[in-house]
Order: C-alpha cells, then structure tokens, then sequence
C-alpha cells in the first residue's frame, strides 16, 4: 500500500507540469556516456516514448564522436583534432555518415519502437533540413583547414513539422548538406540549438556526464541551478567552462534569445534524467531562461 501510495504521489505531482507541456515541443540533445551504456539508452528510450504518450512532442538530436572515432582506427584512419574539433577528410566524412546515420541512429529509433513504434530517423541531408556550409576554424595558430567539417546555415522544419503532426518522434543525425549537395559532419550541440530555434520549441535539453554548469569546475557545491541570458554570456566570455561545455551553453543562449523558452543541461546518467527535469518541483541541471 504505501508503495502505491509514493507511485500516487508521484503522479499527482507530475500532473500539473503535464498539463503544461502538453502540444509543445521539446528538442532533447543525447550524447555523453548515456550514449555508451546500454542500460541508460534503454531508459532514455523508454523516457522519450513516456513524453509522447503524454502529449508532449519530443525531437531527439545525436551525434557519435566516440563511435567515429573507433571505426576510424578499426579501419586504420588517421584520427586528427584542433582545438577539439575533428578534422574530416572525405574518407572520415565517410565514416562519420556510416556510423552516424547508419549505425547509431538506427539503433536509438529500435530502441524507441521497442517501446512503442513511434521513430523516425533522420539526418540533415533528409528533406534538406539542415543546410550547412563549410566551418571556418581559427585558433591561436591560425586559420586551419578541418575538411568537411560544417555549420548550421538554415534549418528547413517542414518534415519535421509534418512528423509531429502524424505523431512521430524524429531521431536526427548531425549531418549537413551544402547547396552542391556536400554532406558535412556538424557539432551535434549545434545543430539541437538551430532545431530547437527553428522549431521555436517550448524547450532544449542538453543530456550531458555532468550535474551541470558550476561556477568553479574544481568545486562540485557550486551548481548553478538557473541562469539569466546576461548570466550565462558572462560565463561564456569568462572562459571558466570545460570545451566541451562552452558550445552547449552558447546554443543555450542563442536558442532562448530565438524564443524557445528554457534551456537546459543536464547529467544523462542519471537515471529517468528527462523526467525528473520535466515533471519534478525541483529539476535536476542548469535551466537558461530569458
């Protein structure tokens, strides 16, 4: 009885935050470890088909930089960075398509129609959605050339649009393509922002292997729960943050200055992660909000 009395509970305080986000969309970026652990993309997976059933319209965005990564040295490819970002040549552009949109797409939309079939995937190139163009790359020892590396021109929503009208949940790839029909591997961070603002979604949130953004990286009580627009700029400029932190929390900001409403980053391996921010008094993570 009292088990069923904390599940009663529990629903009670989900029902209003339901209510709330009901018809709206919410663009959710999954990567980091919960992207390695079977367990965690099982409960991701189940979490995301909860969100539909409820009435909520999730869009789910990934990338594979650790996957890319290994297929490339199983096939004997060099492995290049600068500054943290992957040089592509037109053998690992290859790859990253292989692996991003053959491998691991596929694998999260099973996962998702395992638990109910609602997923469809897709990558930048479907539809024309996401419209890229060549990254230009200057670090302090110039500028360098990172091949087929792309940034988000314009976003074309319209099959997404017509997927949430028929009540699927799109699982796109971070793969762009240019006006020559050029695909590029795009920052997967980015290309959940330029969704999120395009689609002026209701939320964007970023799943992450950590609680959040902390004003001091070496001090774990420094959380911050919520942060202004003006705030988060400040951190950005501040140069305090991980490199691995700085493009979420920019997209962040970018999304909420297009009109989606709260950003969020998140820590992805904590279990049921979406649901405790979505339909919990308290949330879990860093919110951005205007």
């Amino acid at each position: 009885m009292e088990a069923a009395k904390r599940k009663a509970k529990v629903l009670t305080e989900a029902l209003p935050y339901i209510k709330e986000y009901y018809g709206r969309t919410v663009v959710v970026k999954f990567g980091g470890k919960a992207m390695e652990n079977e367990a965690l993309k099982e409960l991701f997976a189940s979490d995301i088909v909860l969100m539909r059933y409820v009435g909520i319209n999730p869009i789910i965005v990934h990338g594979g930089g650790p996957q890319i990564t290994h297929y490339m040295e199983r096939l004997g490819l060099q492995v290049r960075f600068v500054d943290g970002h992957r040089v592509t040549d037109a053998a690992a552009m290859e790859v990253a398509k292989m692996v991003l949109v053959g491998k691991v797409n596929k694998e999260l939309v099973s996962l998702i129609n395992g638990h109910g079939t609602l997923a469809v995937g897709l990558s930048g190139e479907d539809g024309n959605l996401i419209q890229a163009v060549k990254r230009r790359h200057v670090g302090k020892g110039g500028e360098t050339d990172l091949g087929f590396v792309g940034e988000v021109k314009a976003i074309n929503p319209r099959i997404l649009d017509n997927l949430i009208r028929e009540e699927f949940i799109p699982v796109v790839a971070s793969i762009g393509v240019d006006e020559s029909g050029q695909s590029y591997n795009i920052n997967a961070d980015l290309v959940a922002g330029a969704l999120a603002s395009a689609l002026k979604a209701d939320k964007l949130i970023y799943l992450t292997d950590v609680d959040g953004i902390y004003r001091d990286l070496e001090d774990r009580s420094s959380l911050i729960p919520e942060l202004d627009l003006e705030e988060a700029e400040e951190l950005v400029r501040g140069g305090n943050l991980s490199s691995g932190m700085i493009p979420k929390l920019q997209s962040c900001v970018e999304a909420v200055r297009a009109g989606v409403r709260r950003a969020h980053i998140i820590n992805g391996t904590v279990e049921h992660a979406l649901l405790l921010e979505l339909f919990t008094d308290a949330g879990i993570g860093t919110m951005v909000r205007s």
